[in-house]
């Protein structure tokens, strides 16, 4: 190799070498200096100065250094009249769907409403003497996940009620990507609201955004929304979350997985629910041809686990070091191609599938074998409809 081109090979190889650490600079650098909504108290303690607040949160509304949002606001003397706490509970230890009774929080004292089983909605005389409701909760951005449907309900009563709601923002840990079928408005429920797709790429503070922009509260109604924004965020790389969002999503694998094992909660198809390994698995008694085998028990998370004693045959997803930003359909589709059980449908009778999914299409395309790639194709036209909506309401870089 002559001089000039050892020199040339040499200003390259210093290139890329520069180029790296400065994208990886920057991506420290990014993950340094960013703070959620709960870790800017400067911006928000002043507007809930001498004010009477409501906070719905649970075990993820916590400061950095762990101090969890009512505690601190009760140490900087807000006076909070009650706390909310959606499904999971305030300590987010609940099961999902498990019923959460109202109490005392034992700390402070301050009485806990549920807003999960047949009180979703907050009611008039729970809002009354209430400035403002503090919204502080970790989100994992998919529609079947309730906090969203929890904060639209919130958004409604604060509106009919003329209190105000602010939302302490916090990341997405599914970032900014979009995918998946959109909501059909009849097929409405609490595990999808609104008319979105599955993965919808937007933090909750953007999500609050939409729903009151869009005027999809009840009669068109919107309510008087301040959002404490995120600072130094953006959708590009995805940032650790301080506390797993529920006892079934422990993790950043659980929680990437999620947008596509999730829909198996609708078929005979056991995620895992009852192992160590919640929405990292997938398996069934009836799907013998896969190799790997696992026995839900009763846990602290999952009670009486879907399947509960029985072996089952599926797939290990949690070593695979995914990063996934679509969904994946192809072990629903193999699961549902190798079911062998001729007394019960693969699709649970109550056709919860269809809520998860936001219609019956796509339930009516797996019964009909069509392939994942025309699926995919199908969902496009609503996705680039949505995909206008959304562009209205994004703060955050994608």
């Amino acid at each position: 190799m002559n001089l000039k081109l050892k020199i040339k090979a040499l200003l390259l190889i210093c290139l890329i070498y520069f180029s790296f650490t400065s994208f990886f600079n920057a991506q420290n650098s990014d993950q340094k200096n960013f703070k959620t909504g709960a870790d800017q108290p400067e911006l928000y303690l002043p507007l809930l100065k001498n004010k009477t607040i409501a906070v719905l949160t649970n075990q993820t509304g916590l400061l950095k250094d762990k101090t969890n949002l009512v505690d601190f606001l009760v140490k900087n003397k807000i006076k909070i009249k009650t706390i909310f706490a959606p499904e999971h509970g305030f300590r987010g230890d609940a099961d999902a769907g498990e019923h959460v009774k109202n109490g005392k929080d034992l700390k402070t004292g301050i009485p806990i409403i549920s807003l999960y089983g047949d009180n979703k909605k907050p009611k008039p005389d729970q809002l009354k003497g209430v400035d403002i409701v503090v919204f502080d909760i970790q989100d994992v951005g998919v529609r079947f996940y309730t906090y969203i449907s929890t904060l639209s309900y919130l958004m409604e009563a604060a509106a009919e009620n003329k209190v105000e709601v602010m939302v302490l923002d916090r990341p997405n840990p599914n970032d900014g990507f979009v995918d998946g079928p959109v909501l059909k408005k009849e097929f409405s429920s609490f595990v999808g609201l609104h008319e979105v797709p599955v993965v919808y790429g937007l933090t909750i503070g953007e999500y609050g955004k939409m729903v009151n922009g869009e005027k999809w509260l009840k009669n068109g109604i919107q309510a008087n929304y301040t959002l404490i924004k995120l600072n130094n965020y953006h959708k590009k790389q995805r940032y650790e979350i301080s506390e797993k969002p529920s006892p079934n999503l422990p993790n950043a694998t659980s929680i990437n997985l999620y947008p596509s094992l999730c829909f198996f909660e609708g078929t005979q198809v056991s995620v895992g629910r009852g192992t160590d390994l919640p929405f990292q698995i997938f398996g069934s008694p009836w799907t013998k041809d896969f190799s790997y085998q696992f026995t839900p028990k009763p846990t602290s998370g999952a009670k009486d686990p879907f399947l509960n004693g029985q072996l089952c045959f599926g797939e290990n997803l949690s070593d695979k070091n995914l990063n996934l930003r679509e969904i994946n359909l192809k072990w629903l589709i193999k699961s549902y191609e190798d079911y062998k059980n001729p007394d019960q449908d693969f699709f649970l009778k109550n056709l919860f599938f269809d809520k998860l999914a936001g219609s019956d299409v796509l339930r009516k395309q797996i019964l009909a074998k069509m392939p994942e790639k025309e699926i995919k194709k199908s969902w496009q036209k609503d996705l680039e409809e949505f995909k206008k909506i959304r562009k209205k309401y994004v703060i955050y870089e994608d």
